[in-house]
């Protein structure tokens, strides 16, 4: 396989830069380590913030609340309050953050095939 049997995606035109390019927008929600964790954990259904905390492991509160409401405005989750005493709120998944699935599970392949090469590269053999 080579670089040039792939077809690049085509966008409409954008700007005069490639730093006008609307895919620095995926570089930027792959660049959010924890946005892509959380999309992956309500991949099955709403969760209440602190089921999502403790599937996810190792995320602090202010990460999480920082997070979610950064989702929220980009449309990826919709946060559902509901009115009980005490209060409780869900996250889930919008269209958007279901789509964004597709290339998180693309890469998860991508890792599951080329993960063990990329680790030995930066840290050597475990073995040795």
């Amino acid at each position: 396989m080579t670089v040039e049997s792939f077809a690049p995606v085509r966008f409409a035109e954008y700007g005069g830069h490639e730093s006008d390019c609307p895919a620095r927008l995926a570089v930027d929600i792959f660049g959010n380590s924890w946005l892509t964790v959380i999309v992956y954990t309500l991949r099955e259904g709403p969760m209440r913030p602190v089921e999502l905390r403790r599937a996810i492991g190792g995320i602090s509160q202010k990460m999480l609340t920082q997070t979610l409401r950064r989702m929220q405005r980009m449309g990826l989750l919709e946060r559902r309050r509901y009115a009980e005493s005490p209060p409780r709120v869900e996250y889930s998944l919008t269209s958007a953050g279901i789509d964004l699935l597709n290339p998180i599970f693309a890469l998860g392949e991508w890792t599951d095939r080329h993960g063990d090469a990329v680790r030995t590269a930066l840290y050597g053999d475990p073995e040795d």
